[in-house]
């Protein structure tokens, strides 16, 4: 049991539940000559932890981190850090993963997250019975956030995977800078 938690301390996010950097560093020695690395981070994410408070930031991680995780095309997700994610594509062309990520993008940008500010009253906590599922408070905003997305494949040129997640993370800041919101994929 102690050998099981340590792992899980070690090597899952707490948070999130993914896969955390130092499971991502021991896949990054495993990978073969075809594979892609995205980076990705969450638009705008200290204004929104600044205006809504670490308990909605945290849940707008674990919905990210949801939503991550139903990524089509075998993308393995891990959390690289903050609000930054990464997602190792094996044996896929640049385009390929590009298509699924663009998909997951456009997921994350269009689901409403309930922002639930006001406590609920002494007699809607007692008629529990009438309550509707998710609603511990009342709904006061419905917010949304968004991701930008940087993707590198391995090349002649970036023939290491630190390599290919470097051009990844420059990538990510390109499509910061272009506006957020997009997918920018390395010319490397």
């Amino acid at each position: 049991a102690i050998l099981r938690d340590s792992y899980k301390m070690a090597y899952r996010d707490e948070l999130t539940g993914l896969p955390q950097r130092r499971a991502l560093n021991e896949q990054l020695l495993t990978l073969g000559q075809k594979f892609n690395i995205a980076t990705l981070g969450i638009d705008h994410f200290k204004k929104f932890n600044d205006k809504y408070g670490h308990d909605v930031g945290d849940q707008a991680l674990h919905m990210v981190a949801r939503r991550l995780n139903k990524i089509r095309g075998s993308g393995k997700v891990y959390r690289y850090g903050g609000e930054e994610f990464a997602i190792v594509f094996a044996g896929k062309h640049l385009h390929d993963a590009s298509y699924f990520l663009e998909e997951v993008r456009k997921s994350i940008q269009d689901y409403e997250m309930v922002i639930r500010q006001k406590q609920r009253t002494e007699a809607e906590i007692s008629d529990h019975a009438e309550r509707t599922r998710g609603s511990y408070r009342a709904a006061t905003e419905k917010v949304s956030v968004t991701i930008s997305i940087g993707v590198a494949e391995r090349s002649r040129r970036t023939d290491t995977a630190e390599a290919v997640l470097k051009e990844a993370d420059a990538a990510l800041y390109k499509a910061k800078k272009s506006g957020r919101n997009q997918l920018q994929e390395s010319k490397n």
